[in-house]
């Protein structure tokens, strides 16, 4: 475990350090900036409670946000993203202090003004995620209370997706980009099929599951077994579904980029053709 010299208190609870290699880096941590003075040693103990910021770029954002947050929601937000660190039990994507960090002030500010960003993914990203979105939820409350705000329900939606991203190594524009392709494809399914999907039922539940292995299996190129003549046969039989898997087929593949294989139409029309008969 490398032990850090630090170099600049910039406040309370962060600071800037050197590493062994003599490399700047940034600490977080609840109180790191009372407890330590420039020149001082950082044990390796204090720093398995720390955050660590090594990419520049991060550092650089991370230091920019810094003059704009108050000490008590800085505080806050940093307690948040260590509750994701404990719950998800492993390191995360130093990519999420900033990126949460700028998340919460923007919501926090926002809400103080009166204005309220409406989440139109949110029962997507409910069923999407749901270990995210217990710890979501945590943050919210805990944020709220400490605060004395009260960031809407929506909120947790955004910050869920900001747990995956850290959870997940995942880059939360890419994040951002499947769930919202998620949307789009329950959006035209109940546009074509001329439906309203019940959001607590559990036919909406295995849908979206459905659809996000569908888009698992295509990011990873995972072909899965397609069962002999029953394409032709759900053409024949259930034109509408059939054709609107096709539909929904095509937009996955102009949004990823990549090839979908016709098992999955075959699936997905089976899928939408229980679900139709279910609204008749």
């Amino acid at each position: 475990m490398n032990t850090f010299t630090v170099k600049k208190v910039l406040n309370n609870n962060v600071l800037i350090a050197l590493d062994q290699r003599q490399s700047e880096v940034v600490l977080i941590g609840n109180g790191i900036g009372f407890h330590h003075k420039k020149k001082q040693k950082i044990d390796a103990k204090a720093v398995e409670k720390l955050f660590v910021l090594r990419n520049e770029k991060e550092q650089e954002q991370y230091k920019k946000l810094l003059p704009n947050i108050d000490e008590n929601l800085l505080q806050s937000i940093i307690q948040a993203i260590g509750m994701i660190r404990n719950r998800a039990n492993e390191m995360l994507n130093e990519a999420v202090h900033v990126a949460l960090t700028d998340h919460i002030l923007f919501a926090v500010n926002r809400l103080k003004k009166g204005l309220e960003i409406k989440n139109p993914f949110l029962s997507e990203t409910k069923v999407l995620y749901p270990f995210e979105y217990e710890i979501a939820s945590e943050i919210v409350e805990f944020i709220n209370h400490r605060l004395q705000i009260n960031l809407p329900a929506g909120e947790i939606g955004f910050i869920a997706l900001h747990v995956h991203s850290a959870i997940s190594d995942k880059n939360l524009s890419e994040v951002n980009k499947y769930s919202q392709l998620v949307t789009q494809l329950i959006d035209m399914i109940e546009d074509q099929l001329k439906i309203t999907i019940d959001r607590e039922g559990i036919e909406y539940i295995r849908l979206v599951r459905h659809i996000r292995y569908t888009i698992e299996r295509v990011l990873k190129g995972e072909a899965i077994e397609e069962p002999e003549k029953i394409a032709s046969l759900l053409k024949k039989e259930y034109p509408t579904c059939y054709n609107l898997a096709w539909k929904l087929v095509k937009i996955m593949q102009q949004t990823m980029k990549k090839p979908v294989y016709e098992a999955e139409a075959v699936y997905l029309t089976m899928h939408l053709q229980r679900l139709y008969q279910k609204y008749e």
